[in-house]
């Protein structure tokens, strides 16, 4: 897996979008319209942050199955986001189901209204 192909995958979503709110080499990717838009997928060049789970507890089990590989992310670790390493133990059809689980549960939590056209949840 590389930043590239994840970022393909990502944008493939119905409703995403590139954003670079912090200027970091990478984008993060949203869904949402415009101001409503949240974040489902920080890229970087080693691997993807992403909603582990609803729950901090959900989210470990993403730490107990990888560990080293799966990681908490700083600062909204405790809302249940992990990051996960692209060449680790994580196997890429896992990696790309973490991202389709993190948009899943970020569009469910968004008003309908700003949900995207074409999601099934």
């Amino acid at each position: 897996m590389d930043v590239a192909t994840m970022q393909e995958h990502c944008l493939a979503k119905p409703g995403a979008w590139p954003d670079n709110p912090w200027d970091h080499e990478h984008p993060v990717i949203k869904v949402g319209d415009g101001a409503a838009g949240k974040i489902f997928a920080f890229l970087g060049s080693g691997g993807v942050g992403v909603k582990g789970g609803a729950s901090r507890e959900v989210a470990d089990e993403w730490l107990e199955r990888y560990p080293g590989d799966a990681t908490v992310m700083a600062y909204i670790g405790r809302s249940g986001w992990n990051d996960l390493a692209y060449d680790g133990a994580i196997p890429d059809d896992e990696l790309l189901e973490a991202v389709d689980e993190s948009y899943r549960l970020v569009v469910s939590k968004l008003p309908k209204k700003h949900r995207p056209a074409g999601w099934e949840g």
